[in-house]
């Protein structure tokens, strides 16, 4: 199985500057979340942004503060829980009768709009990338994974402070259906193949984020 941009949606999990130094390799995160988040930016995924406790761990770091405008400052680990899926989840318009009148009251042009009014698209498809791999990103992904949507972590996107949890996260994530993938897996998943309109423009981002 393989990305369908138009099914994806992106989440970065923390990225914050009193947090970011003390994560392992974590100039090399930012790096490939830089990638990831510049690609569905430029293939209109959208893009959403969580903070933990932002008063002690700082806002998003300048690196990608550019793709942190739709940003949920949570306490919970498990973004789920403060809000995010409100976000990912487009509500379906009401179809509530207005006060004061009923179905059968109503102008027959604005029944008409009513009735061919479409639900908003839900995106299924969520990735992830962030800090800490075993604490928010985990408990997020496995929230996300409770309401049946299918999540994927972008794995040299994120990270902690100690490899070794972030191994034991990655095995854990795994073993509970969660995709693991690369950050080139995304984007060039996203893009399927050389003739894509975007191709060159990824092309440049993959570039001048290799390291």
């Amino acid at each position: 199985m393989l990305l369908d941009a138009s099914q994806c949606q992106l989440v970065l999990v923390d990225y914050q500057m009193r947090l970011m130094p003390a994560i392992h390799d974590h100039q090399r995160l930012l790096h490939k979340a830089a990638l990831v988040a510049g690609v569905a930016t430029c293939l209109d995924i959208p893009v959403w942004a969580t903070t933990q406790s932002r008063d002690k761990l700082g806002d998003f770091v300048p690196e990608l503060s550019a793709f942190s405008a739709n940003t949920l400052d949570k306490w919970s680990f498990d973004a789920c829980q403060d809000g995010l899926l409100d976000r990912l989840m487009p509500a379906a318009p009401s179809h509530d009768e207005p006060k004061g009148g009923n179905a059968r009251s109503m102008p027959k042009h604005l029944l008409k709009n009513k009735s061919q009014e479409a639900p908003p698209a839900l995106r299924q498809t969520i990735v992830l990338a962030g800090v800490e791999a075993h604490v928010c990103l985990l408990q997020t992904a496995l929230g996300l994974m409770e309401q049946d949507l299918d999540v994927w972590v972008v794995s040299d996107a994120s990270g902690s402070r100690r490899e070794r949890d972030c191994d034991v996260a990655f095995d854990r994530l795994a073993g509970n259906g969660v995709e693991l993938v690369s950050a080139e897996m995304v984007v060039f998943e996203w893009l399927g193949a050389a003739d894509h309109p975007h191709f060159e423009q990824v092309l440049e981002l993959v570039k001048r984020h290799t390291v």
